[in-house]
Parts: C-alpha cells; sequence; structure tokens
C-alpha cells in the first residue's frame, strides 16, 4: 500500500480477516479504535466490524490479508 492512502472503511458480512504486516506500518482502524501494526505483527477483524487500512507513513508498507470465507461479494462499504 504506498504512503498515504487508505482502503474505504467496511465491513464484511460473513467473512473474517486477518491482517499481517510484511514490511512497514499499517493503520488498522477496527471498529473506531486505532491500531499501529509494525513488521510481524497482525490483527483479526470478526465478520461484521467495521475496518479500515491505513498508511499514514512516509514509506510504502506490505501486508497479508487473509479471508475466510472469501470476501468476493461480502464487503459493505460505509
Amino acid at each position: 500500500m504506498p504512503a498515504g492512502t487508505a482502503e474505504q472503511r467496511h465491513h464484511h458480512e460473513r467473512a473474517r480477516q486477518f491482517f499481517y504486516v510484511l514490511d512497514g506500518e499499517l493503520t488498522m482502524e477496527v471498529a473506531g479504535e486505532q491500531h499501529l501494526l509494525q513488521a510481524a505483527n497482525g490483527i483479526e477483524i470478526s465478520p461484521g466490524v467495521k475496518h479500515q487500512a491505513r498508511n499514514e507513513s512516509p514509506e510504502p508498507v506490505r501486508f497479508l490479508v487473509i479471508s475466510s470465507p472469501t470476501t468476493r461479494g461480502d464487503r459493505i462499504d460505509e
């Protein structure tokens, strides 16, 4: 994710997600609470919970997102 970018705040009706940071620093807003994740840290997002990934740092951030079941057709933008 490039520096200074963010995804749309949203939630998933069925999917559970896990975000894991590989490089850089990722800000995750989860249910209105801010979490600053650095490399080798992760966070789980339960179905129905509003969240947003943001890169507020001056450097790119690389992270993995694991979703179960798939998020295809399951995303509700806020």
